[in-house]
């Protein structure tokens, strides 16, 4: 009978035989539950009743392979796809082979984190952007919404769409790890009804192990699907302590730093900006608050990083994993944006020609600046 129960936190089959797998409960606890089944309908497994509770992760054995067939199946259906992105790391977070995925079906685009922008930020300006990206890679959204999932902001005009998309078929919500995904749908399902904080969210990659199914009044479904983990993001390559210094909580508060050619700025560890030649300039950061900037002359960067790399210049911590730091150049031929996946960007002049640093290059990019 176990495998009749769900957990209603990430969807995964409830099951007493192995802690290691995803849904997990213990033999007594799973007993219980069996036997209230009818009667009580909110049953959590091990894992996502100590990430609800104490913000504690738990590993659990996961296959890739698994979600994206879960995906591929969604050519056969009839429905609205949503395709949540991560505003901070849009390119990373943009899922590019969508269209292999769904079909004949329509699909928007939901930009999560739009909280985290300054207040100044125009939502036409960043719209544009995301279509411009979208288009490059041969997507082309129905609809494009800017939202926060965790203020729940400007969420009415995406429910009125939605409401009316569900009408006559279901809405599938997909996306890559860590872009507000589930938290967005519980967003939606508290203004919508009386439920709240159903689907476990965290900050943590793969929180959600099964597609989720919520039903509506008119006979339809929200289903939330598990996260696509890709080693394109940096999220899923740093742990909880290392996430919470990245991830911002509040609107970015713009750094700004006067630098030369000569000069490099490091974001924490895991970012590096060398000016390589122009004017002396103003490059102005947006990142977490919490993440520490270090200015040095780049005849010393090297060193400075080797010493300091996991104490001053932290994350990553002492103990990682990660790849080296490598690096790209741009000239800058107007005001631009250098992206730094899952940290933030770097507003520099025009006519800059810079190096800029992820570990092994994972989320560098660049556009016109959009502030």
């Amino acid at each position: 009978m176990d495998d009749e129960l769900i957990c209603i936190g990430c969807g995964a089959k409830l099951q007493s035989t192995d802690p290691e797998e995803a849904g997990f409960l213990p033999a007594q606890r799973l007993k219980k539950a069996i036997e209230n089944q009818d009667e009580d309908n909110d049953t959590y497994c091990q894992r996502c009743f100590r990430l609800r509770h104490y913000n504690e992760i738990m590993p659990v054995n996961a296959d890739n392979d698994d979600f994206l067939a879960l995906l591929n199946s969604l050519a056969e259906k009839k429905a609205l796809i949503v395709n949540v992105v991560d505003l901070f790391d849009f390119t990373n977070s943009l899922l590019s082979s969508l269209k292999r995925f769904i079909g004949d079906n329509d699909f928007i685009l939901v930009g999560n984190k739009f909280d985290l922008f300054p207040l100044n930020s125009r939502q036409s300006k960043i719209k544009d952007w995301m279509r411009q990206e979208a288009n490059r890679v041969g997507l082309f959204p129905k609809k494009i919404f800017l939202v926060s999932a965790k203020k729940q902001k400007n969420l009415e005009t995406l429910i009125s769409y939605l409401d009316k998309a569900s009408r006559t078929e279901d809405v599938y919500f997909v996306g890559m790890t860590n872009v507000g995904k589930s938290t967005l749908l519980n967003a939606i399902i508290d203004q919508m009804g009386d439920i709240k904080n159903l689907i476990t969210t965290s900050r943590f990659p793969g929180t959600t192990l099964d597609k989720i199914e919520i039903p509506l009044e008119n006979g339809h479904f929200l289903v939330d699907t598990p996260g696509i983990m890709t080693e394109n993001q940096l999220a899923t390559r740093l742990n909880a302590s290392e996430l919470a210094v990245i991830s911002p909580q509040k609107p970015l508060k713009p750094m700004t730093y006067q630098l030369k050619p000569g000069n490099t700025l490091f974001l924490g560890g895991l970012g590096r900006i060398d000016f390589i030649k122009g004017d002396p300039a103003s490059f102005t950061v947006y990142a977490a608050r919490g993440l520490y900037i270090h200015r040095t002359k780049t005849e010393n960067a090297d060193t400075f990083y080797e010493k300091h790399v996991g104490e001053l210049l932290n994350p990553p911590e002492k103990e990682t994993n990660l790849p080296k730091l490598k690096g790209q150049e741009f000239h800058t031929s107007s005001k631009s944006d250098l992206l730094f996946g899952g940290i933030g960007f770097v507003t520099v002049p025009a006519d800059c020609l810079v190096k800029i640093y992820t570990p092994d290059k994972i989320g560098l990019g660049i556009r016109r600046a959009l502030i």
